[in-house]
């Protein structure tokens, strides 16, 4: 178990990204924290389960394309479009995912934690599932987060949330999509 001090500088060790992300927040049992990660994966839906792999095949089967030169460009360009395809697919069904009754926003997030937008104050320590909806990224990632943070601004809460259950891949996808993110925010502010 680490101390509360411990998960505020795993939540500020990784960039985050001022953002609004449609994000759904599901407080569970604290019991469920103390699953294994094999527990944590094998209970995770599967929807979010095959999003990442297929987004990690993407990726490793046009990487020795890409060494070969400019003959397979057109090649190159044509799996592009096709894997868009299946991002585009991959995004309605993760959208499916989505419950209206657990919805927020998310003001900020990124590899670390993530900060939700409440109506009313939440416990420092409360356990949820956490689904993020990265609609811009065609992509989704469920984890376990515990409440670490309240601030209170305009009537509305600020709630910090460290990730405790999250895959290494998907840690990775919100760490890319929060760089290409402000990648983006700065060439608009050009």
């Amino acid at each position: 178990m680490s101390s509360l001090a411990e998960k505020k500088q795993q939540f500020a060790s990784f960039f985050l990204i001022n953002h609004p992300t449609k994000v759904n927040v599901n407080f569970i049992d604290a019991s469920n924290a103390q699953q294994s990660m094999h527990e944590f994966e094998t209970n995770m839906p599967y929807a979010f389960r095959i999003a990442s792999e297929l987004s990690e095949i993407e990726s490793q089967a046009l990487k020795p394309l890409r060494s070969m030169g400019e003959k397979l460009d057109g090649l190159v360009d044509y799996l592009q479009l096709q894997a868009r395809k299946i991002d585009l697919m991959m995004s309605y069904i993760l959208i499916q995912q989505d419950d209206e009754e657990k919805r927020a926003e998310a003001i900020k997030f990124g590899g670390g934690g993530i900060i939700v937008s409440h109506s009313s104050p939440i416990d420092i320590g409360a356990i949820a599932e956490v689904k993020v909806f990265l609609e811009q990224e065609a992509a989704a990632v469920y984890c376990l987060a515990e409440v670490i943070d309240v601030e209170e601004i305009d009537n509305l809460y600020r709630v910090s949330y460290v990730y405790t259950h999250i895959r290494d891949q998907d840690q990775e996808l919100l760490v890319r999509a929060s760089l290409h993110l402000q990648t983006n925010q700065l060439r608009s502010n050009r």
